[in-house]
């Protein structure tokens, strides 16, 4: 059986865009000789659709676009994520659906079982559990319906599990002979290492091939990296979706789907001809499935992907950056540079009295190595103005934190005037260390569309700097971020010789604390207990948890860990916990 996995990109709430973009990729997969295209989860309306689902005409349109969907799937079966109508008297009115396709019928409807609400997911404020498990009857085939957390649940692999239901395992008790999940999967490092080990796991434990498809492209904060993925029966890869862009993969199934022994299938790669000339669509042209990016080239591929679809799906043409001479300001630079094009970019230094020579001269250098348009507008003139007319009011106290704001708020003011006035996407430039400890200013350099390495701790900023020059070199070009941005220490310049480190710790340690408190939400007394200083550690938890309020007032961010702020990190801001309080060994966590 030859099976196409339609990796595609939607645009959420584009019912009809959805539609033409399916019936595209069906067309050229039945030029290929498919005889059954999987798309992914939700694929007519993109995933996540959250409130859109509350809009009564969704549904009408959805059931549509299927029925067109069938006209279209002539002589081929389709298999498509939608939306369905629950008509029960009782439960949530929507399935989280796929249906089967072909010669103008749907021949069967599945739903998903498992609905996930931990991190980014909350489907169970829109879908109704599937009532049992779908076994669909075609081309001799039983093919197992399910839709992505569905194939999670699997003890055996992913520890304890989070439901009492496995459906994979009710699927192949059924009798299936196939396995097929449609996926939504959001990008998170090293997720996919652990995504092909639970899938070829899956199928060699119930010995049955599986075929998943993932959606690609980002919505918002996720990204999600395709990476569709076929294996046999023994758990071999049959077939492989490029990670981070769309992909129609064509690939031969073994014969008998349940033949344990399976064999190697083929990609017929589009464009490609036989030695006779004849198109790929009537050969079948074996062809190596690409690697999957890890480390920093997946997160570089990652960060890439989530900034041009912001920038796309949002209409945005141009992009506008602040550039300090730091390393923050400098990876921002040429993600913008990478994802716009140079000529759309615009970078300004914004220098205050206490900006260093070589902050400004490393934003130049960098501008220029990017090819980037570079503006320089000093806030001597405005910073002085702005203490002349609050200086009545600050009379009688010591200068602190509202006149270092001051600089950074000013800075936020002139580049929102730039993108307001030429329609450009401000972008932000800070990191996962400084938000996590509120070391950024409201309205100041928080200010933006788009917070784009929000979800990057600052070490990892490093690396992936690093990275970038290394691969720059590697290509015969010289490396954008300038050397000084590297190895200078980082500074906010608001006062004078300022450094972050005389309000953080050192980086290295932050971060790894922050890893422990935020991402695997360990207490202040294990992390004590792996090592780290007891004050250290309660100052960061405490700095983590004060300001909540920051971030839930900044820009959308890329999430590319397993915990980010933003969406899936639902903290309380008007609350008083205590990170010491209650603690078994008070001495090691003193007040």
């Amino acid at each position: 059986m030859r099976i196409a996995m339609a990796q595609l990109n939607p645009i959420v709430g584009d019912i009809a865009g959805n539609t033409a973009r399916i019936i595209g990729a069906m067309q050229q997969a039945r030029q290929r000789g498919a005889e059954l295209v999987i798309t992914s989860e939700l694929a007519l309306i993109g995933y996540p659709p959250r409130d859109l689902l509350l809009k009564p005409a969704v549904l009408a349109q959805m059931e549509q676009a299927v029925q067109r969907l069938a006209a279209a799937s002539r002589g081929f079966a389709t298999l498509v994520g939608y939306v369905q109508k629950n008509t029960a008297a009782a439960g949530r009115t929507l399935y989280n659906a796929v249906a089967l396709v072909q010669d103008g019928q749907v021949l069967h409807r599945g739903y998903k079982s498992l609905l996930p609400t931990y991190d980014v997911f909350d489907e169970s404020r829109y879908f109704e559990p599937g009532p049992q498990v779908e076994i669909a009857d075609w081309s001799n085939e039983k093919i197992g319906l399910s839709i992505c957390e569905d194939l999670w649940n699997d003890e055996q692999v992913a520890g304890r599990p989070l439901y009492h239901f496995n459906p994979i395992a009710a699927l192949a008790g059924a009798g299936a002979t196939l396995l097929v999940n449609l996926s939504a999967s959001p990008f998170v490092l090293g997720k996919n290492d652990f995504r092909r080990k639970l899938i070829a796991h899956q199928a060699r434990r119930w010995r049955l091939p599986i075929i998943y498809v993932n959606q690609v492209g980002a919505n918002d904060e996720l990204i999600f990296d395709g990476n569709s993925t076929a294996c046999d029966a023994q758990g071999r890869l049959l077939a492989q979706g490029r990670d981070f862009e769309e992909d129609l993969v064509v690939f031969d199934l073994p014969e008998r789907a349940g033949d344990a022994a399976g064999r190697p299938g083929t990609i017929l790669t589009a464009g490609e001809r036989s030695a006779t000339g004849e198109p790929a669509a009537s050969v079948a042209v074996a062809a190596p499935w690409p690697e999957p990016r890890r480390d920093m080239a997946a997160l570089h591929a990652a960060l890439l992907l989530g900034l041009r679809d912001y920038a796309r799906k949002c209409g945005f043409k141009t992009a506008v950056v602040g550039l300090s001479g730091g390393i923050d300001s400098a990876l921002v630079g040429v993600l913008a540079a990478e994802a716009f094009g140079p000529r759309n970019v615009t970078g300004v230094a914004l220098p205050s009295r206490y900006s260093s020579d070589h902050s400004q001269s490393d934003a130049a250098r960098l501008a220029a190595a990017l090819g980037i348009q570079f503006h320089i507008v000093p806030l001597e003139a405005l910073h002085r103005a702005l203490e002349t007319t609050l200086g009545p009011l600050f009379a009688g106290t010591a200068p602190g934190l509202a006149e270092e704001n001051m600089q950074a708020r000013l800075r936020g003011t002139i580049l929102m005037a730039l993108s307001n006035k030429f329609g450009h996407l401000l972008l932000t430039t800070g990191n996962k260390s400084e938000i996590a400890t509120g070391y950024c200013t409201l309205y100041g350099d928080m200010a933006g569309g788009l917070a784009v390495i929000s979800d990057v701790p600052k070490t990892m900023v490093y690396r992936l700097a690093r990275y970038i020059n290394a691969q720059a070199v590697a290509n015969g070009r010289p490396p954008p971020i300038p050397e000084g941005s590297l190895t200078k220490a980082p500074s906010a310049e608001l006062r004078p010789n300022q450094t972050d480190q005389d309000s953080l710790p050192p980086y290295d340690v932050l971060d790894a604390i922050l890893q422990r408190y935020v991402e695997e939400e360990k207490s202040v007394g294990t992390i004590v207990e792996e090592g780290f200083a007891a004050p250290t550690v309660l100052k960061v938890a405490r700095l983590v948890d004060l300001n909540e309020y920051k971030r839930k007032q900044m820009p959308p961010g890329l999430k590319v860990t397993s915990r980010a702020f933003g969406w899936g990190r639902r903290m309380p801001i008007a609350q008083r916990y205590d990170p010491a309080a209650m603690t078994e060994q008070p001495a090691s966590c003193p007040r």
